[in-house]
Parts: C-alpha cells; sequence; structure tokens
C-alpha cells in the first residue's frame, strides 16, 4: 500500500508522527495526520482548507484545547531515591562513585539504557530513525485504509493528500473530521473540490 504514496502524502505521514511526539501523544490520530497535512501551504489539499480558514495553527490549537499536551513523566530523583541513596550510602556503598567508575572504565553515559533498534526497513524506517515509533491509532490505521480505498474509486493508482482527506471524511468520526465540521466545512463540497483536484492531479 505504502509504495502508492506520493511524496506530499508520505511526508504527511511522517509528519503526523512528529506532531503525535511533539504533542507527547502515544498514538497517531487523524489530527495528527491533518496537521501534517496543513504544514505544505502549496498543496491542494491545505489550499482547499485554507480557503475554508483551516489551517495547520488552527488545527494544532484545536487538539491543544480538545486533547493538551502530555507532557513527559518526570525522571528526576525523588525524596524516596535521595532516601534509598542515603540507605546505600550508610553501608558504604556512594552511588555518585560508583556511577563515576563506571563511566570512567566504560565511557560517558555507560549507565543508560540503549535505544532499541529500528524493526522496520524503507519509507517507515524513517519513522523509527526520528525518535521512536509512535503507533497509528484504530481510526487513523482505517483512515490510511480508506484512502486507498478512494484511490481505487476514482481509478488512481496513486494515494495523495487529498485521497488521505477523502478518507477522513468518509471515516467521518475522527477528532480531524470533527474539528473540520467545527469549522463549518462541507464535507460533500469538499468531496467534490478533492476529487477534481484528484482529477486534474492524474491527467
Amino acid at each position: 500500500m505504502f509504495e502508492r504514496f506520493t511524496t506530499a502524502a508520505r511526508a504527511a505521514v511522517v509528519g503526523a508522527q512528529e506532531e503525535a511526539r511533539e504533542l507527547g501523544h502515544q498514538h497517531i490520530g487523524t489530527e495528527h495526520v491533518l496537521i501534517a497535512m496543513l504544514r505544505d501551504e502549496t498543496g491542494p489539499t491545505a489550499r482547499l482548507l485554507h480557503e475554508r480558514g483551516v489551517d495547520a495553527a488552527t488545527v494544532r490549537a484545536d487538539v491543544l484545547r480538545l486533547i493538551g499536551v502530555i507532557e513527559p513523566p518526570d525522571l528526576s530523583f525523588t525524596d524516596a531515591d535521595a532516601e534509598d541513596a542515603a540507605a546505600l550510602k550508610a553501608i558504604g556503598i556512594d552511588l555518585d562513585k560508583v556511577r563515576a567508575a563506571i563511566e570512567e572504565s566504560f565511557g560517558a553515559g555507560a549507565l543508560r539504557l540503549p535505544r532499541p533498534a529500528p524493526k522496520k526497513r524503507g519509507f517507515f524506517g524513517k519513522l523509527y530513525a526520528s525518535g521512536g515509533h509512535i503507533p497509528f491509532s484504530p481510526r487513523a490505521k482505517k483512515v490510511l485504509e480508506l484512502s486507498l480505498r478512494e484511490a481505487i474509486r476514482l481509478h488512481q493508482n496513486f494515494i495523495a493528500p487529498e485521497h488521505l482527506l477523502l478518507g477522513m471524511l468518509r471515516e467521518g468520526d475522527g477528532l480531524a473530521a470533527r474539528i473540520l465540521a467545527d469549522h463549518g466545512a462541507d464535507f460533500d463540497a469538499l468531496r467534490g473540490e478533492l476529487e477534481r483536484s484528484l482529477k486534474d492531479h492524474a491527467a
């Protein structure tokens, strides 16, 4: 399926992971894909949505309002960690000295856990290499599947951002569709314009 994605559609998928990571979200949702598509302001999908008052900043603000930013856990030492270190020191074990000795022997950062090796190569290898894989939500996976169905319905052998947006509109219940509806987007009119854009693209 992913070999059919145009460069712009691939950029939207990769950008969706970046958006999810920046917001601290554990899954890539339809809203992250929508933000990523809108970041390419020269693309036909972004232009169509800009005409309706929807851009990347607007959608991101809506996502922040509806979901928020999820802060990463605080990994700094707690009082309990300090108590544990004090207890070990009482029996002759100084954690700072142990850490220094290990780093002197094995190098700085030797106690840090290694990053897991990438599991996939090719297109999605870029996702893994960019700071760890974030999975797609079931709804976002459905949108990707529907984008393929839209391409087949239109007798096109490629998947562009317009197909992704058609998939979002067809799925209809994701956060991206909700945000578009909140901004007054007429789904039927938008579908028609997306299909015309795709026919021009294929010509």
